[in-house]
């Protein structure tokens, strides 16, 4: 018979390894600076733990997540994507348009994601097959998706959206039990990232483009479809999250999503996905979003000047590559 001493020392070793790798996860620590802001928070502002403040936070950081958790996958493959908030600006408009034209919502939100879809296959293809550098060819595309939206909007605001606008508009400000739709669809799409990211060929493929490229192509790693289907699915995120704003605000401008990049990819790094690749999860996706809402949501009620909200942001995203390199010479 086998010792249950032997047995029992086996169990605290693997629980040991378990505890140590579930604190190197940047996104376990994010998580424990999020809940101590929010505690700090409420000691300090009335009006920050209330159920309308909660609602308002949720909904704000909800429209970065969804796009975070596509980015997150562009990251963990050592790329960047700089285009996704002027791809959220062309699908918002290009949405809006068929909409105010009067044609039915399923084809407004078809046409704003196949718009997001056609740059996110420009991006990919650039970069998987002529092997063009990621930061180069976003940054083109940002340019690009932002001049198309002025074109085709012809610098004007949309704010009528056909026979189904009360559906549209209920769509992206409505919610379920008490939670925003918005938020409801960044937990669906959290949820299915981080099944097909854990759980799939794809997920292992993903993780193996990013870990080492070269390798992973000598063991049959479709590298190519690889890189492909992470920046189509970057501007798939950034399409949805378009359609749903555009449905909060009951309108849209060409200067939707400006800047946004800048959040996104913030939100990914705080959230452990590493710039190098390789590492990156749904739930830091999230996570990292939720803590720049607060942050900012925090300062806003601190009484802070909105114009530190960048700086703020900037030093944060430093702090986490600065632990991120840390850790991986504590690992070396």
């Amino acid at each position: 018979m086998v010792d249950s001493a032997v047995i029992t020392e086996e169990v605290q070793k693997q629980g040991s390894t378990l505890l140590q790798r579930l604190l190197r996860r940047q996104a376990l620590w994010v998580t424990v600076a999020l809940i101590v802001i929010c505690i700090l928070m409420g000691f300090l502002s009335d009006s920050f733990a209330t159920v309308e403040n909660f609602s308002n936070v949720t909904l704000n950081f909800s429209f970065i997540g969804i796009i975070a958790v596509g980015m997150t996958a562009v990251i963990i493959t050592r790329g960047i994507d700089l285009s996704v908030g002027s791809v959220m600006g062309l699908s918002g408009v290009v949405c809006g348009l068929v909409l105010a034209s009067g044609a039915p919502i399923e084809a407004g939100i078809a046409a704003g994601l196949l718009s997001a879809l056609a740059c996110g296959a420009v991006n990919g293809y650039l970069i998987a097959f002529l092997n063009l550098s990621p930061f180069v060819v976003t940054l083109g595309m940002l340019s690009i998706a932002r001049s198309l939206a002025l074109v085709v909007s012809n610098n004007k605001m949309f704010y009528e959206f056909g026979p189904d606008e009360d559906i549209f508009v209920e769509m992206g400000g409505g919610s379920l039990l008490g939670v925003s739709n918005p938020t409801w669809a960044l937990l669906i799409l959290a949820l299915i990232f981080g099944f097909m990211l854990n759980f799939t060929a794809w997920g292992r493929h993903v993780i193996a483009v990013g870990s080492n490229e070269q390798a992973a192509r000598l063991t049959g790693v479709p590298v190519k479809a690889v890189k492909m289907s992470v920046y189509l699915l970057s501007s798939l995120t950034a399409g949805i999250s378009a359609i749903m704003i555009v449905g909060w605000m009951g309108a849209v401008t060409n200067a939707l999503g400006m800047t946004y990049e800048l959040r996104v990819i913030a939100s990914a790094v705080i959230g452990g996905a590493d710039l190098m690749g390789g590492v990156g999860s749904a739930f830091g996706a999230v996570i990292g979003a939720a803590l720049i809402e607060i942050i900012r949501n925090g300062l806003l009620m601190a009484g802070v000047d909105p114009y530190w909200q960048g700086a703020f942001i900037g030093i944060f995203i430093i702090l986490a590559v600065l632990l991120e390199r840390i850790r991986h010479r504590r690992e070396e």
